[in-house]
């Protein structure tokens, strides 16, 4: 009996430090989702019907589709990590409302962003959740958000996140450097909002 003592002893350290470890993990992922998308990042997690990291293959270009009976703006891209809603390395071709286009930054052919984007319309368009909130840029790899915040249009800041100065040390009044968020970390905080940890 007392040679087990030890062996349980060790377990069950072994276990709490194993918990305490994951909890901390992922207080920090949150943390992070929190600082990059902002309060409301469970919200657009939950919201969105695809969620992706993807790379633009296309500008977007306006489309003449008559069977949608209203003009829109397509862009294409390739899913690089599938998150939601969509499969790895599948080839989307988003169809969105071109009077909402000039509202969001653009994408350009080869960027790498993060997007998350409402289920397609019975017309098969779609739009990010949130706003310009539901598109982020990611780095050249497309592993690091590029941004701490999306990239917002100067003439809706004021709209969509009044909040949105950059922080500033009030004893100082300088800015405030904040670390970025991997990808990784993104993707285990949404998941874990959507309720579908891997």
């Amino acid at each position: 009996m007392r040679v087990w003592r030890p062996v349980f002893l060790a377990a069950f350290v072994f276990a709490a430090i194993w918990v305490l470890s994951t909890v901390a993990a992922c207080e920090s992922d949150q943390a992070a989702a929190e600082r990059v998308l902002g309060p409301q990042w469970k919200h657009l997690s939950q919201r969105a019907g695809m969620v992706f990291a993807g790379t633009a293959l296309s500008d977007r270009i306006q489309t003449a589709r008559t069977d949608r009976g209203v003009p829109s703006i397509a862009l294409c891209l390739r899913v690089d990590r599938a998150i939601a809603g969509v499969q790895p390395g599948q080839i989307l071709s988003i169809h969105e409302w071109t009077g909402a286009w000039s509202l969001y930054p653009p994408i350009r052919r080869g960027e790498h962003v993060l997007l998350f984007l409402y289920p397609p319309s019975r017309l098969g368009l779609t739009s990010p959740v949130g706003g310009p909130l539901g598109q982020l840029r990611l780095d050249a790899a497309g592993l690091n958000v590029l941004e701490h915040q999306p990239v917002v249009p100067a003439s809706m800041q004021d709209a969509v996140r009044p909040n949105s100065r950059p922080a500033r040390d009030s004893a100082r009044g300088t800015r405030v450097t904040r670390t970025p968020a991997t990808l990784d970390q993104l993707e285990r905080a949404i998941r874990s909002a959507r309720g579908s940890e891997r």
